[in-house]
């Protein structure tokens, strides 16, 4: 399963990176992400395209609330398919996110965000007790992180999946979230 998952993996990074470097040569996206994170014995690794948003809101002291707009592409690496432990399940993820972000004027040194989104899963999770009855999930976060003056965004957070109580079961899944970003 192991070389599988690599395989499976690596096909869907590529493929996320072809769709976010063909728009990226036509400079028409703000940002491009490489994500890892892990939960409930599930790794994921993720990529993504950013669209920043033009409007500022309450602008005070050098601060303001922007946005930005997050497409992605995951994979997710389950280690307990259906409770078994070393059973596997891999899940293609493909998410949009609109993120609200607490930062700087300029653009660079700390902030915080948060966003809820829709995501769509290439079939039903079912992971270690945890189970998600329906193939659209939202998916929410909270996070902080840091832009550097080279326009290299780090940031850290917490990210949890649900359907909101369209159907049940709905255990929900959360992860932590390490995230690179490239701001263009």
């Amino acid at each position: 399963m192991t070389k599988k998952f690599n395989r499976e993996t690596g096909s869907a990074l590529a493929l996320a990176w072809a769709l976010i470097l063909v728009p990226l040569s036509c400079h028409a996206v703000d940002g491009t992400s490489l994500e890892y994170g892990e939960g409930n014995k599930t790794k994921l690794v993720r990529a993504g395209a950013q669209w920043n948003w033009s409007h500022k809101w309450w602008e005070s002291n050098g601060t303001h609330i922007g946005g930005y707009w997050d497409l992605s592409l995951a994979r997710w690496h389950a280690s307990r398919y259906k409770g078994i432990p070393g059973n596997t399940q891999n899940i293609t993820v493909l998410g949009l996110t609109p993120v609200f972000r607490l930062q700087g004027n300029n653009g660079k040194g700390f902030y915080l965000e948060g966003g809820i989104g829709a995501n769509l899963f290439s079939e039903l999770y079912n992971n270690n007790d945890r189970r998600l009855s329906t193939s659209f999930q939202f998916g929410d976060h909270l996070g902080a992180g840091y832009v550097f003056s080279n326009n290299l965004d780090l940031g850290l957070k917490a990210q949890h999946f649900s359907n909101g109580g369209i159907k049940n079961p709905n255990s929900g899944v959360n992860f932590v979230i390490l995230r690179v970003e490239y701001l263009l």
